[in-house]
């Protein structure tokens, strides 16, 4: 049994494949005894891997493109695990009839611990006709602090991801004014990253990790939220069993988890589009640098 060690931004129902995979025994059925370990004490998915702690991260493409916009080594994503965002705009009044003119003037606690969440929102307003300009975003308090600060009447519109808001909608604390997986449209939030190094010296590895999460997401294909949720439960002790599957079945319903691992270049340009118009990267880099394809082209054949 191969022993492999696998860094996360964030503890997320988003990233539920991953999972699924983990107890669905799938990377076991490959030979792979994997560990998951979600970053933290000023350790980063990027830095574990470029100073050796681990040989596989799960993250955006656009840590990638930061490392390499700064001039760093090229960390290849091989394996996509989410091709929507995952995050919703609530609103702390009911908005049956939302336009994006709503958040005109007003504040948005965004998500501070990644931009890709604010990155995609400054492209979704620019696209309704909205100056970023005119709405006030803030990203300067940790996830709990906002939500703690949401829900002591601070802002007007809070933007943030499972399972939080099945929380605050459960709790009749805020109102859901939009989904940022469908206003953003398909891309590739979330992949699987690894060095150069390792994609020559560890393909075998690679090829068996890629097959076990492809059985995993056609395994979700076919499954519905209640068996997602309770496959995934070892994973999320503190959440309560109804709100996961809230979660669960939203993510569903909206295609946010990729059928197959294959990460395709309109979605990487697209993506990197939206960096380079927020400002976040100023450098475009190659999709062929950035992205390999043929072992998830050989997995799914």
């Amino acid at each position: 049994m191969r022993r492999l060690t696998i860094y996360e931004p964030f503890r997320s129902i988003f990233y539920a494949p991953q999972f699924v995979a983990v107890h669905g025994q799938h990377f076991a059925g490959e030979g792979l005894d994997v560990e998951v370990v979600t970053v933290g004490g000023g350790i980063t998915t990027t830095g574990a891997l470029m100073d050796g702690r681990a040989e596989i991260a799960l993250g955006g493409i656009m840590r990638s493109l930061d490392v390499a916009d700064r001039g760093g080594p090229f960390l290849v994503h091989f394996a996509e695990v989410n091709q929507r965002n995952g995050f919703f705009l609530l609103s702390r009044a009911a908005r049956p009839s939302f336009t994006w003119a709503d958040v005109v003037g007003k504040t948005v606690i965004s998500f501070a611990e990644a931009p890709t969440p604010w990155q995609c929102m400054l492209t979704v307003l620019r696209r309704h006709g909205v100056d970023p300009g005119t709405v006030t975003i803030e990203r300067t308090l940790p996830l709990g602090e906002a939500l703690a600060a949401f829900k002591g009447g601070h802002g007007d519109f809070f933007e943030t991801g499972q399972p939080f808001t099945e929380q605050l909608l459960a709790e009749g604390a805020a109102h859901l004014a939009a989904s940022m997986g469908d206003m953003t449209g398909a891309v590739p939030f979330s992949s699987y990253m690894t060095t150069g190094p390792f994609l020559s010296d560890g393909r075998d590895v690679l090829l068996r990790f890629t097959r076990a999460l492809y059985q995993a997401q056609r395994w979700i294909a076919g499954a519905d939220a209640k068996q997602v949720a309770e496959l995934i439960a070892p994973a999320f002790p503190d959440i309560a069993p109804e709100i996961r599957h809230r979660a669960v079945a939203r993510y569903l319903g909206q295609g946010t988890w990729s059928r197959d691992p294959i990460v395709r270049r309109p979605g990487y340009e697209y993506l990197q589009q939206i960096l380079l118009d927020g400002g976040f990267i100023t450098h475009p880099h190659r999709y062929e640098d950035l992205v390999d394809t043929a072992i998830a082209r050989q997995v799914v054949g």
